[in-house]
Parts: structure tokens; C-alpha cells; sequence
């Protein structure tokens, strides 16, 4: 988000920090992806309830009138912050519920001291999306019931990951919102490590690195870039030595394909 929407996004996470520490974590995601959804999919209300030029308290008693008593207190409250501020573009203001909505949950993950069990179990499912298309079909068909794709989700992780992961990947795969999947996990991703103000790398290597290895390469991160770092790591045969590191669009590679490919650019320059 930019400009004016950056400013409203910290005030509207001020309001949903001061109300968030009483409500049930998991309900108060649910919500709020729920609302998301609604201005998705209601463009007129979207435009309503993001327009500038209405009256703040008269957009916070429309959402009064249409969400009171169907949820809890600390999602009205949240979604009347919402839309009581300005943003830049009307398609923000879903964005911004959803955001909060994985906030939510990866609070939910925190309090039960399972926030990074989620974060692995969001990479490790993106990994075994990418190693199955038939699996990635039907999770990314536009046109399969969205009660179906539920359904499949719960046969494949439920009782196996951490609510909050269910919580998540379902939200990805039932309303997409314009993302592939990959890119979806990815932005969670990002958002449920900002919960302890980390980074995240992917490292891609040929071999599983050991304990020993992966504290080794997270403290000389940790030193490098000033903040804690949680290691993603994917094994990859076609690395033939060392390894790589990508935090967000920075990339370090120690491979030697990377090599290769560095004598490549050399040389053909």
C-alpha cells in the first residue's frame, strides 16, 4: 500500500491491536476474511464504503446496520475503523481486512506456541502443490464449488496442521483474490513471520541440512541483515554443491550452478 492507504493501514492496525487481545483470535480471522470476501464480491458496497467523500460515521452505520450481531465486537469494530478511513483505491480496504485477517490468525498460532510450526507448514504445503499439478489443478479451479475445495482441504491437512495453517490455505484457495496460489502462500507467509518481526529465506540446497547447519546459516543471517531469520529449506538435486538464499528479492548464491551461471554472464559480456 501507498500514500494515503499506508497511513490509514497503521491506524486501522492500532484500532484491531487495542481490540484484538479479548476476542477468540481464530473467530476474529474468520470474520474478517468474511467481510473481505463480501466487498469482493459486492462492488457497489466496496465503492460506498471506501468513497472519500462520505461522511466517516456514515459508512462506520452502514456497516453497523448490515454486520451487528453477526459478529463479534472486535471484527465491528476493526471493519468500522476500516472504512472510516481513506484510501487510496476502493480495492485496499478488502485488502486491508485481509491482511488483518491473517494477523489474526497467526496470533491465534502465537498464543498456542505454534507459530512456527505454521510458517513451515505453509512452505512445506506450497512445496507439495508445486510437486503435484493434478493437486494444483484442482485447488486453482475457478470453477470447482468452493464447499468442494473445503472439503479437499480438510481430507489432506486437517489434524495434521496447526488450525491457523488450515485457517490460511483455506482462505488462499477458496477466494484467491487475483493471486496464484505460490504468490498467496508467499504473502502469508511474509505477513505470519512480521508477527515476531522476521524475515524469511528460502534455501534452496541439494542436500537437508542439519541442525547444526541450519543454526549455523540463521545466526550468520541473523548478524547479516540485523533481525531474526526463519529458514525455509528445499531440497533441490539440480543444485550440485553449496547453496542458495533468497530474502525477498535479494539472492545469495554459493552454488555451483550459480558459479557457472556467474562465468556464463562474464563471459558472454
Amino acid at each position: 500500500m501507498r500514500g494515503l492507504s499506508r497511513t490509514s493501514l497503521a491506524g486501522v492496525e492500532e484500532r484491531f491491536n487495542a481490540v484484538a487481545g479479548s476476542a477468540d483470535l481464530g473467530a476474529l480471522s474468520d470474520e474478517l476474511f468474511a467481510v473481505a470476501d463480501l466487498l469482493d464480491r459486492e462492488h457497489g458496497l466496496r465503492r460506498a464504503l471506501s468513497d472519500p467523500a462520505r461522511a466517516a460515521e456514515q459508512k462506520a452505520g452502514v456497516v453497523r446496520s448490515l454486520l451487528d450481531g453477526k459478529v463479534g465486537a472486535a471484527t465491528l469494530a476493526t471493519v468500522e475503523a476500516a472504512v472510516s478511513a481513506k484510501w487510496s483505491r476502493a480495492g485496499d480496504l478488502a485488502d486491508v481486512l485481509e491482511r488483518l485477517g491473517v494477523v489474526a490468525a497467526a496470533a491465534e498460532a502465537e498464543s498456542q506456541s505454534r507459530l512456527d510450526e505454521v510458517e513451515d507448514e505453509l512452505f512445506r504445503f506450497g512445496r507439495i502443490v508445486a510437486a503435484n499439478p493434478d493437486l494444483r489443478r484442482a485447488l486453482a479451479d475457478a470453477a470447482a464449488p468452493e464447499e468442494g475445495k473445503r472439503t479437499l482441504l480438510r481430507s489432506l491437512i486437517e489434524g495434521k496442521v496447526a488450525p491457523s495453517t488450515l485457517r490460511l490455505v483455506t482462505q488462499l484457495v477458496v477466494h484467491p483474490r487475483g493471486r496464484s496460489l505460490e504468490r498467496g502462500l508467499e504473502e502469508v507467509g511474509q505477513l505470519v513471520a512480521q508477527q515476531r518481526q522476521r524475515l524469511v529465506a528460502v534455501v534452496r540446497s541439494a542436500v537437508e541440512l542439519t541442525e547444526a547447519q541450519r543454526e549455523r546459516l540463521g545466526a550468520w543471517l541473523r548478524t547479516s541483515y540485523g533481525r531474526d531469520v526463519h529458514l525455509n529449506v528445499e531440497v533441490d538435486k539440480r543444485v550440485l554443491g553449496g547453496f542458495s538464499v533468497r530474502i525477498g528479492d535479494e539472492i545469495i548464491d554459493t552454488t555451483i550452478v550459480g558459479r557457472i551461471e556467474e562465468v556464463r554472464r562474464r563471459l558472454a559480456g
